[in-house]
């Protein structure tokens, strides 16, 4: 991976670097919104990221939040028995939580943890392991009070003010020749925007409740080890208030795409890697769905793949100005990849039902083993 020039990034690395010049930093991950890098210098190495102004109204609202959440899980990583990784912040030498570069950009510093990312192919194992871990982060965050925390991303989740933005996106800047491509994406919002107020009737009717959930859960963000055990979560910037199901259904929508979050062929869901995720997830110990709540997971898998589709598509729409993209039609590509995901889910409606149902309503004592018998052999 090539070294970044560090000319325009000289102060920014002196803020935390004591010989910035003898530094070597490299970009880091493929996060879609944040400019992320390596930073290892003689004393340390860590991670340097620029919060994107663009995405997140309040920059340094994102940076205070990641202190008060690392506070919080270190806190109750050391009072349980969850054994998860989480980074914490690095300050600046001057004992700040950021630095502001001559642009007006918010810079960050935080722990690199060593790890290793899930590879192809992606194993059962694997993704139960993102399940577990998923389900521990949920039972560690589920008593962070949400009213201390800023909202990072304002209508995050929000699937009816995404259709508004698409409206309007689509009123202003459609085509002036709808190729099958665009055709088809359209059809496909037409089709499952009907289903836009399930979660706002569910909250409603009182069958989920606002917690803290991590917001971005996609495969990208867990942490493994050599052996593939999952052991903690990245990027926790979208931290924030939401149901819990919904942060399951986006974790299965990563885990369960035969394709890849970055795959450049047809989209497929997988129930085998469905099905191990939710053992994984209701393998722990404090899983806290009811039995209404469960019912309602393959609706959030189908949405938030619908929701990551319409946003794919209307930021296509509107010039590419939210998702990072290396050519001009990346965000539409994505975006049919998972309306192709969402039809593929739909397709499958019937057995993935089942299927939760029957996971979530095992007694907790039938799970002793499921670990064990995935890593055996």
């Amino acid at each position: 991976m090539r070294t970044v020039d560090l000319i325009d990034m000289e102060d920014v690395i002196a803020a935390y670097c004591t010989d910035p010049l003898k530094s070597a930093v490299r970009p880091l991950g493929h996060g879609n919104i944040n400019a992320t890098y390596l930073v290892q210098s003689s004393r340390s190495t860590f991670v340097l990221q620029r919060i994107s102004g663009t995405v997140f109204p309040d920059p340094l609202g994102v940076i205070e939040n990641f202190q008060k959440i690392s506070t919080h899980l270190i806190s109750r990583s050391g009072r349980s028995v969850s054994n998860m990784t989480f980074a914490s912040p690095v300050l600046t030498r001057d004992g700040e939580l950021f630095y502001r570069d001559k642009t007006g950009d918010y810079w960050r510093g935080q722990s690199y943890i060593p790890h290793s990312h899930m590879r192809e192919p992606v194993l059962d194992k694997h993704v139960y392991q993102v399940g577990r871990v998923l389900a521990a982060f949920h039972s560690l965050v589920a008593d962070l009070d949400i009213d201390l925390l800023q909202d990072p991303l304002p209508d995050f989740h929000n699937l009816d003010h995404y259709l508004t933005e698409f409206d309007r996106e689509w009123a202003l800047h459609r085509p002036p020749h709808d190729t099958s491509t665009i055709d088809y994406c359209h059809t496909r919002i037409k089709v499952y925007r009907k289903l836009s107020t399930t979660f706002s009737e569910a909250k409603n009717n009182g069958i989920l409740e606002l917690q803290a959930i991590h917001g971005d859960p996609k495969v990208d963000n867990f942490i493994f080890d050599k052996n593939g055990r999952a052991f903690g979560l990245l990027d926790l910037d979208t931290v924030g208030s939401g149901f819990a199901i919904i942060d399951l259904g986006d974790c299965l929508r990563s885990c369960c795409n035969t394709a890849g979050e970055r795959g450049n062929r047809r989209a497929r869901f997988d129930q085998d890697s469905f099905k191990a995720v939710l053992q994984g997830y209701f393998s722990w110990g404090d899983n806290y769905f009811s039995k209404e709540q469960c019912s309602l997971i393959y609706d959030a898998v189908l949405l938030i793949s619908f929701e990551l589709g319409l946003r794919f598509f209307t930021d296509y729409l509107r010039g590419n100005v939210y998702f990072k993209v290396i050519r001009e039609d990346e965000n539409l590509l994505k975006a049919v990849g998972q309306f192709q995901l969402a039809d593929d889910i739909k397709r499958q409606e019937s057995g993935l039902r089942d299927c939760s149902h029957a996971l979530a309503l095992l007694p907790q004592a039938n799970w002793r083993d499921t670990e064990n018998s995935y890593f055996s052999g």
